[in-house]
């Protein structure tokens, strides 16, 4: 029998254009902040975010630092998070000096829970900041409506959600500002690199002061800032990529119906009727024996998944100080159940017939 090609769980795609797009940037000698970056951020507001105002960084996380910098957050504040999500939700409220609260999420999306947030807030909570995992956005009519009966502000964390949307409106449109990363595996990417929406123009302001050492004019630092620009080099490959992600969004949506109507060992991933999910992850839950299900589907049908998340980030040995004894239900039960299965534009229709014939036979075997 012939070796089966390996399906990988994600695959970045970089082709002759974006090469292009870097060596044009090369030749002018221009590789640092510049033309390119102003462009791209411009497109990126105007494609993906309603025409809000964008700031291009160095990556997700220094979009989710910045950004939280630039709204003020610091010592002695609480910014309410998930516990299942990439610690770098957690990493940058942390870095302000500020504490991360963790809640549960709810079973369905993995987005967290309203009644967890609600029970979360203290007189110290500025913001909650919610994280449209997996693609699927949070119930943001829900969440804003609770930012508003306290007081606090919404921030979001849209680093896998390029070009969702909730109840018509995209994402990185509701809070004071909200990332999205430009990460190798993102639904599109700029090579590394993040974006940051911005609500008004003072957080524009002071994000763009504290990627570039706090100063707006040379020599005249206005903050303590920090080196998080973006290159042209980086720029150029982004924008090249945003005349495309829409056809990408398209095929992953494709690949996820076609999942949808042909898996019958697992629950399909569920979408809210106000949502558009991008499907950044095709995100399915194995009660049992799920890191068997994992090897099965490698070494007997050359499928692979992705688990994301195996440990919560209460639990982690780098922020689990801010969650001493804390309990939360929901996300333990996802951090041991969840499997991503291949949803990415570059998979065949072949692709697509050995995962579903790979899911449903090692699942079935295994239940």
């Amino acid at each position: 029998m012939t070796e089966r090609e390996f399906i990988p769980p994600a695959k970045p795609i970089i082709g002759p254009d974006e090469r292009a797009a870097v060596d044009a940037v090369l030749q002018t000698g221009m590789v640092a902040q510049g033309p390119q970056v102003a462009a791209f951020e411009q497109e990126f507001g105007d494609q993906l975010v309603a025409g809000r105002t964008c700031v291009a960084v160095n990556s997700g996380t220094s979009g989710l630092h910045l950004g939280l910098l630039a709204a003020g957050i610091g010592p002695g504040d609480e910014v309410i998070v998930p516990s299942f999500t990439f610690a770098a939700t957690a990493n940058s409220v942390a870095l302000t000096g500020a504490t991360p609260v963790f809640v549960d999420i709810e079973p369905t999306y993995f987005c967290l829970a309203l009644e967890a947030v609600e029970a979360a807030i203290t007189e110290r909570t500025r913001a909650i900041m919610p994280v449209h995992l997996f693609g699927h956005p949070a119930d943001m009519t829900a969440l804003r409506a609770v930012a508003e009966r306290h007081g606090v502000m919404l921030f979001e964390d849209a680093a896998q959600a390029h070009g969702a949307t909730w109840d018509g409106a995209p994402v990185g449109s509701f809070g004071t500002f909200a990332m999205f990363s430009l990460y190798p595996t993102k639904n599109m990417t700029s090579g590394e690199g993040g974006m940051v929406s911005c609500a008004d123009d003072e957080v524009v302001r002071r994000v763009k002061l504290l990627r570039n050492q706090g100063m707006e004019r040379q020599y005249a630092n206005e903050l303590v800032g920090l080196n998080n620009r973006m290159t042209d080099i980086h720029a150029a490959i982004g924008r090249v990529q945003l005349t495309k992600v829409g056809a990408w969004t398209r095929t992953r949506q494709d690949n996820a119906a076609f999942l949808d109507a042909h898996l019958e060992s697992v629950a399909v991933p569920a979408v809210a009727e106000q949502a558009t999910h991008v499907y950044h992850q095709y995100t399915v839950r194995v009660p049992e024996d799920r890191d068997e299900v994992v090897r099965r589907l490698r070494e007997e049908f050359q499928v692979g998944s992705g688990v994301y998340y195996p440990i919560p980030n209460h639990r982690l040995e780098s922020l689990s100080r801010f969650a001493p004894g804390l309990d939360l239900p929901e996300t333990e039960r996802a951090a041991a159940e969840v499997l991503s299965l291949p949803v990415h534009p570059s998979l065949s229709a072949s692709d697509l017939e050995r995962i579903v014939e790979a899911v449903n036979t090692v699942v079935k075997a295994g239940s």
